[in-house]
């Protein structure tokens, strides 16, 4: 495995401003990873996909992706890349057939052709391929006008992978999306990953999208306070436990206080498990229960944790 995003002591100082948007931050992607890039409004997120996706120049600090320098081969590294913006480009005059053909002309890929019939046959293959995976076959000839938020994600899809980047940028994929196509989203997100082992660098507010990644980086106020798989992060910041309960609290109290179980509340009680034996202790545990939960925690929890104790850091 190699880095195909390679980020080196990046700085960027926006001129009048008193501190760095973004302020010396390192981080490395491989190929074929998944990597969530996470932070608040303002904590520098933006500003550094911009100086990744070459639409902003940085103040200091390298930047390579897919092994090019993004101030000396910015459009090597153009042509590498694939961006989903949070708000749709498309151009809804036009059918989405040819949002995706003015889009490969731009990119240099085929010369123009007014027409799909005259169109090379390798870009027709290209245009079927993806949209059979990404299930927009049927609509291709439609004007988007028509399109649902989902379907214009789908020909985001279809027309950011048109040129084969090796690293597909997603800034807030699904914002706006109902529940049902954001899900259909990542299912055809990952099934284009699989088949053509694209790096996925996204961002997002919905952080359940987050916790499939292979590694999540938070950043606060630019700089990076976390950075390692959902896991790590978790069991890093929040214990899991189970909560229990029981109608008679007096005999289920002086039962954990004569078993020496460490619990807090007065009812439900809260037991870390650590690396407790889960089974052994409910078993050792007689006083009938009303209540068992077991809380594991979740990524959104842990990067609410980890922005907090940030920003208590600086107030203090």
């Amino acid at each position: 495995m190699s880095a195909i995003i390679s980020v080196k002591n990046l700085v960027k100082k926006y001129k009048n401003a008193q501190t760095n948007a973004v302020d010396n931050i390192s981080f490395e992607v491989e190929e074929g990873e998944f990597f969530t890039f996470l932070g608040p409004n303002g904590a520098g997120k933006t500003t550094t996909i911009s100086i990744l996706t070459t639409t902003l120049s940085k103040t200091s600090g390298e930047v390579k992706i897919t092994g090019f320098d993004t101030d000396r081969d910015s459009s090597k590294v153009r042509q590498n890349v694939g961006i989903i913006f949070q708000n749709p480009s498309l151009d809804t005059n036009l059918t989405a057939e040819e949002n995706i053909r003015f889009h490969a002309i731009l990119y240099g890929l085929y010369p123009f052709r007014p027409s799909y019939e005259l169109m090379p046959q390798s870009y027709k293959k290209r245009v079927k391929e993806l949209s059979e995976v990404i299930g927009l076959g049927n609509e291709l000839f439609n004007t988007i006008k028509t399109f649902s938020g989902g379907m214009k994600r789908k020909l985001e899809i279809i027309r950011s992978l048109m040129h084969k980047p090796k690293v597909l940028f997603l800034d807030e994929p699904t914002i706006g999306l109902d529940p049902l196509s954001r899900k259909n989203l990542w299912e055809y997100l990952k099934t284009v990953r699989k088949q053509q082992n694209i790096t996925i660098f996204l961002t997002t507010h919905y952080l359940e999208e987050a916790e499939e990644a292979d590694t999540v980086c938070i950043i606060s106020k630019g700089k990076i306070v976390s950075l390692g798989t959902p896991t790590q992060i978790k069991n890093t910041l929040i214990d899991e436990y189970i909560l229990i309960d029981a109608d008679n609290r007096n005999k289920l109290t002086k039962e954990l206080e004569s078993k020496k179980i460490k619990f807090t509340g007065n009812g439900p009680f809260k037991i870390d498990i650590e690396n407790k034996n889960l089974q052994k202790l409910i078993q050792d545990i007689k006083t009938p229960l009303s209540m068992l939960k077991t809380h594991s925690p979740t990524l959104e929890e842990a990067y609410l944790e980890i922005i907090a104790e940030r920003e208590n850091n600086l107030s203090s």
